[in-house]
C-alpha cells in the first residue's frame, strides 16, 4: 500500500517501468494500471483480472497532446475534450498506425480508448512515468467495480505490486465512453451525462446496444456483478434479500442516496454494493430515476442483475 506522496509515487513508477501493475485512484473507479506499450504488463493485467481479451482497455494519458499521438484526432475529438477533459470521459478514436500501443490494449481493433483522468494522484503518476497506462477497474473481472482501496486488495490482493491509497474515489462509476471512428455514439454510459455530451455537440447521440461488436469495456451483458443475485426496481425486500434504497425507501439496509441525488447515489454505488454482497444472498434495489447520471448508475444495476 502506497502513500500519495512524492515517495508513494516513485515506487509506483518504478513497479510499472518494471513491468507490474499499479492499482491507481481516479475520480471514477480504482484502475488497475501497466504500460499500454509493454505487451508483458498488458498481459498481466488481462492475467490478473481474469479479463477476456477481446475486450480492449482505456489508455490513460496526462493531456490532450500526448492523447493525439494514440489516436487520430478529429475536431470532434478537440470539442469534446477541451471541454469534458480532465475527467470522466473516454473518446475512441481510430488507432494511429505509429500509436505504439500493446494490441491487447486495443483487442486487436483498429480504434483506441483515450482519457485524461481528472484524480491529481492520477495525472501526477503519468506525469512522472513518462507513457501511456491501460487501466481498467482494479477487480476481477465482471465483478463489483472498486471505489476504495480495500475494495482492489479484496479483489486482487497478492497478483499486482501495490495499491497507491488515495482513499475513496469521488464520482464513484466509470467513465461515459464516446465513440468517434463514425458518427458520435453512446458506447457507455457513465460518470459524465450524456446530456452535457450532446449539449456540446449540439446533436443526439447515436446509442449502442448489446447485440453490437464489443468496441469498449464494459459491454459485456453480466457485468459489476455481485455473488449476491439482484431484483431490481424493488418497492421493499422480500424474504431472504436486503433492500437497497434510492431516496425515502422504508426498510432498507443502506441507501444510496437518502435525498434522491444521482451524484451522491453514482459515488456509493459500488462500495454499498461490496457492503451488502459480504451477507446478503439476494440485493433488492430501489428504482433510480433514468436521467442523468441515473443512466449510469441503472446501466451498472442492470449488467450486474443479468443471468451469468
Amino acid at each position: 500500500m502506497l502513500s500519495v506522496d512524492e515517495a508513494g509515487i516513485s515506487d509506483a513508477v518504478s513497479a510499472l517501468a518494471n513491468g507490474d501493475l499499479v492499482a491507481i485512484p481516479t475520480e471514477t473507479v480504482y484502475g488497475l494500471a501497466g504500460d499500454a506499450r509493454c505487451g508483458m504488463a498488458v498481459a498481466r493485467i488481462f492475467e490478473a483480472k481474469g479479463r477476456p481479451s477481446f475486450n480492449p482497455l482505456i489508455v490513460h494519458v496526462p493531456d490532450i497532446a500526448t492523447a493525439r499521438l494514440y489516436g487520430v484526432w478529429s475536431d470532434m475529438a478537440q470539442t469534446l475534450a477541451q471541454i469534458h477533459w480532465p475527467g470522466p470521459l473516454t473518446l475512441v478514436l481510430p488507432l494511429r498506425a505509429d500509436a505504439g500501443l500493446s494490441t491487447l490494449v486495443t483487442a486487436g481493433q483498429d480504434s483506441v480508448a483515450l482519457r485524461v483522468p481528472a484524480h491529481p494522484t492520477a495525472l501526477a503518476l503519468l506525469r512522472a512515468f513518462g507513457g501511456p497506462l491501460a487501466a481498467p477497474s482494479a477487480n476481477p473481472s465482471g465483478q463489483i467495480s472498486p471505489t476504495r482501496p480495500p475494495h482492489v486488495a479484496s479483489g486482487l490482493g497478492g497478483r499486482i505490486a501495490a495499491i497507491l491509497d488515495g482513499g475513496a474515489c469521488g464520482v464513484g462509476v466509470e467513465s461515459t465512453i464516446i465513440g468517434l471512428t463514425g458518427a458520435p455514439t453512446l458506447l457507455r454510459p457513465g460518470g459524465l451525462p450524456t446530456e452535457a455530451i450532446e449539449a456540446a455537440i449540439g446533436a443526439p447521440l447515436a446509442r449502442h446496444t448489446d447485440g453490437d461488436p464489443i468496441t469498449a469495456p464494459g459491454q459485456l451483458g453480466s457485468h459489476y456483478a455481485p455473488n449476491a443475485t439482484m431484483r431490481l426496481n424493488a418497492d421493499s425486500a422480500g424474504p431472504d434479500e436486503v433492500l437497497l434504497g434510492f431516496g425515502p425507501t422504508h426498510g432498507a439496509a443502506l441507501n444510496l442516496s437518502p435525498t434522491g441525488d444521482l451524484t451522491e447515489a453514482a459515488a456509493n454505488l459500488f462500495d454499498h454494493l461490496h457492503q451488502m454482497d459480504r451477507t446478503a444472498r439476494t440485493i433488492a434495489v430501489a428504482p433510480i430515476p433514468d436521467h442523468g447520471l441515473g443512466r449510469a448508475i441503472n446501466d451498472r444495476l442492470r449488467r450486474a442483475a443479468a443471468p451469468r
